[in-house]
């Protein structure tokens, strides 16, 4: 397998995760600029935001005793990001002194990584995190999952079909593979 194929499940097209051409027009969709965001019962959305810059730079979700973030990065029309994307996470994982597995998971390949955690006096504390992707036309979105769906099979199915629900709006304008897709606040706030 060629390292810059697409990395998508065979059905992504028609059960997520969506490019805005695919996404059900009458959905009331939380529109957070290059994502948005089908509410449902028990969702809790939250934006991360970059000191500095303080622009938002993932949708954090907590849903189902688990949290998904997610990213959505350009891409070339015709390459996936994936493949190298998996590199760059394994080499960081590792550098952090974590221990990191591939496996083929409902998404496609992803990641179980077991990262150590600054926790408490004794500092021995590791945190399980599955890091998943696909490439959809010319956008990339990357998730990292954590809590009960790191090893909860039902909360698992429940993260996954909320990340399958996510729509990525890559826009018109030419952008360098790997920028991330500009995010933005909800327009109405308390709605959400």
């Amino acid at each position: 397998m060629s390292d810059d194929t697409k990395s998508a499940p065979a059905d992504r097209a028609a059960s997520g995760p969506f490019d805005e051409t695919e996404a059900n027009p009458v959905r009331p969709y939380i529109d957070l600029g290059g994502i948005k965001v089908l509410p449902r019962e028990g969702l809790n959305l939250r934006l991360e935001v970059e000191e500095q810059t303080k622009r938002i730079v993932a949708v954090g979700l907590d849903y189902a005793g688990s949290t998904l973030q997610v990213q959505p990065f350009a891409a070339p029309r015709s390459t996936g990001l994936w493949e190298e994307t998996r590199e760059q996470i394994r080499q960081q994982v590792r550098q952090q002194g974590g221990r990191v597995e591939e496996r083929e998971g409902p998404l496609g390949p992803e990641l179980l990584a077991e990262v150590p955690v600054i926790a408490g006096a004794d500092g021995s504390g590791k945190r399980l995190a599955r890091f998943v992707g696909v490439d959809g036309p010319r956008w990339f979105l990357r998730g990292v999952i954590g809590g009960a769906a790191t090893n909860d099979v039902e909360a698992a199915a429940q993260v996954e079909d909320l990340f399958r629900s996510l729509v990525v709006v890559r826009g018109g304008s030419p952008m360098p593979p790997r920028d991330l897709i500009p995010l933005k606040m909800p327009a109405t706030p308390g709605s959400a």
